[in-house]
């Protein structure tokens, strides 16, 4: 496919806008008034364009259903404080994106589709980005397979598509985690570091029985001795001590390369704090949180930015952590990461992307 110069727009003949409440708009559940759509057709991306936000009609057969050949991202837009509208580090998404295609035996997306249409979608329905503290607008590209086939093979066609919702916060309070010892969501080798729908179907029954418990989410370990932690839920997660902050390693291919998680580290160092990726297992934590130097923990992803947590339960241990006197890091990160989105403090990293 040539180089996109303009997009094709078809713009909804009536707005949902006026009829949505973006102070009180839940995460997840409204979707603005467009949508772009790609297809790859003979081996080879079609033009791009932009279509109200409305159903897709497809085959029973239709293998990304059977074979679950499906991918997908999370990006934020917001207004910053000088009313322009701006997306936080859309390339590391997109890059983040191909690699998940190529895992998963998909073509990849040129920059023309998943940036530039990006772009031009967000400036046609940037009216719904809420101006609210902790509220964005959620940006969804996605991409599944849609031969018509039943046969176990990589597809031959796909459709890639980008929707957009306006969001308030991900977690409302505090998260209570339960550590998960029995069931696993990537072993070496596996798909854990693509962002694949497949991850988070598996995830659905664990999470379930530990909210049954009275917990938030889980925090996955890994598939040979259950000690060794990954991620929590669909966040990367951190562990705040005395004298520095640990966060999981990627190096076995696990754990999901977060952009948030990316951030994070960045902005943790320039506070002045040690931060070690390294492996991290739920002994050391419970041997330091009894020595009285284990201080705080928090999750970090797009949808949640920054998530503190006020307990870690494994089998009996409770660690349970005082947020009014211990949640400082988390928060000093989180107001540090809001103000470079918003524009209060400048973008020395080149982060943010100005439509």
């Amino acid at each position: 496919m040539s180089e996109v110069s303009t997009i094709k727009i078809t713009k909804t003949t009536k707005s949902r806008l006026s009829e949505t409440d973006l102070k009180n708009v839940p995460f997840g559940k409204i979707f603005t008034d467009h949508m772009l759509v790609a297809d790859f057709v003979n081996g080879a991306w079609q033009e791009p364009e932009i279509l109200p936000y409305q159903p897709l009609s497809f085959d029973p057969s239709l293998s990304a259903i059977h074979y679950g050949q499906s991918i997908f991202e999370g990006i934020k837009a917001y207004h910053n404080v000088r009313n322009e509208t701006v997306i936080f580090r859309p390339y590391d998404n997109f890059a983040r994106f191909n690699q998940s295609a190529v895992r998963m035996q998909m073509p990849e997306v040129p920059e023309e589709i998943f940036i530039e249409g990006m772009k031009e979608l967000i400036n046609l329905d940037k009216a719904w980005i809420p101006g609210y503290d902790n509220h964005a607008l959620y940006i969804r590209p996605f991409m599944f397979s849609t031969d018509t086939f039943i046969g176990v093979r990589p597809s031959s066609t796909y459709k890639f598509m980008i929707i957009l919702a306006p969001t308030g916060p991900y977690y409302s309070k505090p998260v209570r985690i339960a550590v998960e010892e029995k069931y696993t969501r990537a072993a070496p080798g596996g798909v854990g570091q693509a962002k694949n729908a497949g991850n988070y179907g598996a995830s659905l029954k664990p999470t379930s029985d530990a909210q049954a418990q009275g917990y938030d989410q889980i925090l996955w370990t890994d598939a040979f001795e259950h000690k060794w932690l990954q991620e929590v839920g669909t966040m990367n997660v951190f562990f705040v001590l005395k004298d520095k902050v640990l966060t999981p390693s990627l190096e076995e291919g696990t754990i999901l390369d977060g952009v948030t998680r990316r951030s994070a580290v960045v902005v943790l160092r320039e506070m002045g704090l040690n931060v070690e990726e390294r492996k991290v297992s739920i002994d050391e934590l419970i041997d330091e949180y009894k020595k009285g130097n284990f201080l705080e923990a928090f999750g970090t992803g797009t949808a949640a930015t920054i998530s503190p947590i006020k307990e870690l339960a494994y089998k009996d241990e409770h660690l349970v952590f005082d947020l009014e006197k211990s949640s400082q890091t988390s928060i000093e990160l989180g107001k540090r990461l809001s103000d470079i989105r918003l524009g209060i403090v400048e973008d020395v990293h080149g982060w943010i992307e100005k439509i």
